[in-house]
């Protein structure tokens, strides 16, 4: 039972940073690009390469403080269903050239986020 309350509170926080985070870069960049979904999947990326590394070299969280940041906190914050959507509302605009590079830079820029996440973690570790 501990594991679930610790997956939703951390769900409950992820859900919010996220809408904050798509609001906040929807209204500074527009709609006509997902922007918003593209940047809460990046910056989630990142923040797992950071988890990913202090949990590796200093820090050994419990099971359910791993599953509160993991699942809960970057699960709701980036959203594979929302990439999708995003993704199919492109190309049901015809807008396929944009769909494409939203999928490359989606998938390319969110694995490079992670590693930078664990570089720039060991960097100031060591």
């Amino acid at each position: 039972m501990n594991m679930i309350l610790s997956i939703a509170a951390g769900g409950a926080i992820g859900a919010v940073g996220r809408y904050l985070a798509m609001a906040g870069i929807g209204h500074w960049f527009g709609h006509g690009f997902p922007y918003g979904t593209l940047s809460v999947n990046v910056i989630g990326s990142l923040i797992l390469g950071f988890l990913i590394e202090i949990s590796t070299l200093t820090w050994s969280p419990s099971p359910e403080i791993r599953a509160f940041f993991v699942v809960g906190v970057l699960g709701a914050f980036t959203t594979f269903s929302a990439f999708s959507q995003d993704v199919a509302g492109l190309i049901e605009r015809g807008e396929f050239l944009l769909a494409a590079s939203y999928v490359i830079a989606s998938v390319v820029l969110s694995i490079a986020a992670l590693f930078l996440g664990m570089i720039i973690f060991r960097q100031i570790l060591v």
